[in-house]
């Protein structure tokens, strides 16, 4: 009884610590998250390059009109040029580009990728019957990848923040690696700064 007590109590214990490793092993970073990117699976969830915060969307009466929105600075576009440089160069295969409607998220897009397809889900929404305004966010982002390549969502900060909330707010022109588990939801694996797209490796 007393080795059937202490065996019960070691495997509490060991059961306790388990969920801190599993988290900390799904953390990636340099060419650990670019064999995985290389691999596919994955949706790679970015926030607008840099932006001019002395506009705003505030008479904005049209996706179409940049002129009323907050748009990319030559800074802005210069970093999504280099991203997509860097993307090349880390050979991380990409298929579907879908971003905001927005002209800041739909230039940063094209720019990285040279293609986009408007998908207003990635916005957000208003709140309906079926859940939160971000529901259909986190259906895109919970949806299983096929190995081999990878989906690329172009957005803003506070969607991702809303969804993944145990996650800091990404800068402008970062990226988040989201692995999809299905009805599980999704999980955070990596977070790739602007400026870090070669530490991936080839």
């Amino acid at each position: 009884m007393h080795l059937r007590r202490r065996a019960t109590l070691t495997l509490l214990a060991w059961l306790a610590v388990w969920p801190a490793v599993a988290a900390d092993t799904t953390q990636l970073s340099g060419r650990a998250l670019g064999d995985a990117l290389r691999h596919g699976g994955y949706v790679i969830y970015f926030r607008h390059a840099a932006t001019d915060f002395g506009q705003n969307d505030d008479a904005m009466t049209s996706f179409e009109n940049c002129a009323q929105q907050r748009n990319l600075t030559d800074q802005g576009r210069a970093e999504a040029r280099a991203i997509g440089a860097g993307i090349a160069r880390a050979h991380v295969p990409v298929d579907a580009v879908l971003a905001s409607p927005y002209c800041r998220t739909r230039e940063t897009a094209q720019l990285i990728f040279g293609r986009v397809t408007v998908e207003p889900a990635v916005r957000g929404g208003p709140a309906s019957s079926e859940g939160g305004r971000y529901e259909a966010l986190r259906a895109l982002l919970s949806r299983p990848v096929p190995a081999g390549t990878n989906i690329v969502i172009v957005s803003h900060g506070n969607p991702f923040r809303a969804v993944a909330s145990d996650s800091a707010y990404l800068a402008e022109g970062e990226a988040a690696v989201v692995q999809p588990l299905g009805g599980k939801g999704f999980r955070v694996v990596g977070r790739i700064p602007k400026d870090a797209w070669d530490t991936l490796g080839p």
